[in-house]
């Protein structure tokens, strides 16, 4: 078992700092970026690797030029958005070194099989599948055949785009495979999350999931931990006021921090399925209410609404048997503050049952 398969296993869940384009073309401002993701908690940073030539054309033909007024990116041509982005190849390896001294895997979304076998000479660990090549079937196949383990992001596929991602990968040798979901829109709203999608998805296909998260909050990824996603995806950059094609909708260090601290907390409280006094609780039975003696009583004397009232502390009978109380008589002297024992009422109500007693 790889140590990334180890991590996705332990950690809860297993957070990834996505750097993309933030690094603003700068190998220090790359670095730094390494360096707040670890101090934020993460337990992985990943790039992208690609070329604006591997990508797409350098032309401004329809289709070439993103025509979108919602679109951070519009008016933009691909190649001139890709170049701007795109993580120059000899800046992987350093990347990776600053990662790995400071105990945090670091990890790639390739984008084409050249990208594939660059990562391969690096002894990258595991790769990460974007939404936009998830129905790229040849490129899955690829890098399943490198055995590592493999991340895919679901947005905008199918159920049955989903179907062949996972049959190719498996046909070609990935045994360590997770399913991120993901909503394609940058940013994206977080009413169009679905996040209940994530419950179908892990009952659907049996795998390991999560969520690849592009709102501008932290609290849709805590709701998908609530939700059962073991992997949470957020994009960071060092300062969103720096720019960047994807600065917008990526956290800042601060945030960043807060996620992962929330996200933990999130999984903590999921616990299990009880319905037991949790240990923390159990102090606090005494502030329930019970029934207590509120006026002195002789041996023989009937139980009223003057002498028997239902208060605090919880030490006394439960509430439930003051109607079978009331009319009864005192088997012996009972003094104002003295719990009722239901032993201290005539025959007819049993009290065998401890658990009845409270």
């Amino acid at each position: 078992m790889s140590r990334f398969v180890e991590l996705l296993g332990s950690a809860a869940p297993f957070v990834i700092a996505e750097m993309s384009g933030n690094h603003n073309q700068s190998l220090e401002r790359a670095l730094d970026i390494v360096e707040e993701a670890a101090a934020a908690g993460v337990q992985a940073i990943k790039l992208q690797t690609y070329t604006a030539d591997t990508m797409t054309l350098n032309i401004s033909s329809p289709g070439f030029v993103i025509e979108d007024e919602q679109s951070l990116w519009n008016g933009r041509t691909l190649y001139d958005l890709y170049e701007e982005a795109h993580t120059p190849w000899e800046w992987h390896a350093p990347i990776m070194l600053r990662a790995r001294e400071l105990g945090i895997e670091c990890f790639s979304t390739p984008f084409d099989e050249t990208a594939v076998d660059f990562l391969e000479e690096l002894d990258v660990q595991a790769y990460k599948i974007a939404s936009f090549e998830n129905i790229d079937l040849p490129l899955i196949g690829r890098v399943a055949a490198t055995g590592k383990p493999m991340i895919i992001s679901t947005g905008m596929a199918d159920e049955r785009q989903i179907e062949e991602a996972i049959a190719t990968a498996k046909a070609n040798g990935c045994r360590d495979l997770a399913l991120l979901h993901c909503i394609s829109s940058y940013p994206t709203p977080p009413e169009a999350s679905n996040l209940r999608t994530l419950v179908d998805m892990k009952e659907r296909f049996g795998m390991m999931v999560g969520l690849s998260d592009h709102t501008l909050t932290t609290a849709t990824a805590v709701a998908a931990v609530a939700l059962g996603a073991e992997i949470i995806e957020k994009h960071v950059t060092l300062r969103r006021t720096d720019g960047g094609p994807d600065a917008p909708f990526s956290l800042e260090p601060p945030e960043l921090k807060q996620l992962v601290e929330d996200c933990r907390l999130a999984h903590l409280a999921l616990g299990i399925t009880t319905y037991e006094q949790a240990p923390c609780e159990q102090g606090n039975t005494v502030f329930r209410r019970s029934l207590y003696i509120t006026q002195n009583m002789c041996k023989g004397d009937k139980f009223t609404t003057q002498n028997l009232r239902c208060i605090r502390p919880g030490h006394g009978a439960a509430p439930k048997f003051l109607p079978q109380v009331l009319g009864k008589k005192s088997v012996r002297a009972l003094i104002r503050g003295t719990p009722l024992n239901l032993a201290d009422v005539e025959s007819g109500i049993d009290g065998n049952n401890p658990e009845e007693n409270i």
